[in-house]
């Protein structure tokens, strides 16, 4: 299985799907992170198994959802292999199918702001722990990721995909492991950037 650092980029311009009982909603991955095993410290994984990283340890596909700060969630995509600890943080995407569902999950003045960051995300998806470990290759899940068929046009449309360090850390705050597509106007944050991936 591929490690989270090569599924990131991959996963920009794919759509994340949410099905609620009023309707899908969800939008195309515009801003990810990369979270690897073993000798990364910025990982969840990186002091051992527990039951709150459970799911990151396999089997891949799955989502790794955690709270933070005692109130956000955020929805990670488990990779590699059972027992080999990787996942990639979804940090944004581009708010478009199932507007007023979010909407209502989250009153903000702009579309920009429901989704432009992992936390709103999620509270716009309606996104927590119950979705811990459900599976994303299932288009029945309550959460997946769909492929998008015209990826490669997007990509170009808000390219081009780069890479930065990661943001909000105090260990391995250098490795260039978040990646986005610079031209999307949902980005949480926009960085010095470090590095440009190929396009995969």
């Amino acid at each position: 299985m591929p490690s989270a650092e090569s599924v990131a980029p991959l996963l920009l311009g794919h759509w994340l799907i949410r099905n609620l009982p009023s309707g899908p909603c969800g939008g195309p991955i515009v801003e990810v992170e990369a979270y690897l095993a073993g000798h990364d410290p910025a990982s969840h994984a990186f002091g051992g198994e527990t039951n709150r990283n459970r799911v990151m340890f396999g089997p891949p596909g799955r989502a790794y959802v955690y709270l933070i700060y005692g109130f956000h969630f955020c929805v990670n995509v488990v990779c590699r292999r059972a027992g080999c600890a990787e996942a990639v943080l979804i940090r944004a995407l581009e708010a478009e199918r199932g507007l007023v569902t979010m909407r209502f999950n989250r009153p903000v003045e702009t579309n920009f702001a429901l989704t432009n960051g992992p936390g709103k995300l999620c509270a716009a998806l309606a996104i927590d722990r119950k979705l811990d470990g459900v599976d994303l290759c299932d288009v029945c899940s309550p959460l997946f990721i769909a492929r998008n068929p015209k990826v490669a046009r997007f990509r170009v449309q808000r390219g081009p995909v780069v890479a930065s360090a990661r943001i909000g850390l105090t260990k391995a705050a250098d490795l260039p492991l978040r990646f986005y597509l610079s031209g999307s106007p949902f980005l949480s944050r926009r960085v010095r950037v470090t590095a440009e991936p190929s396009s995969g």
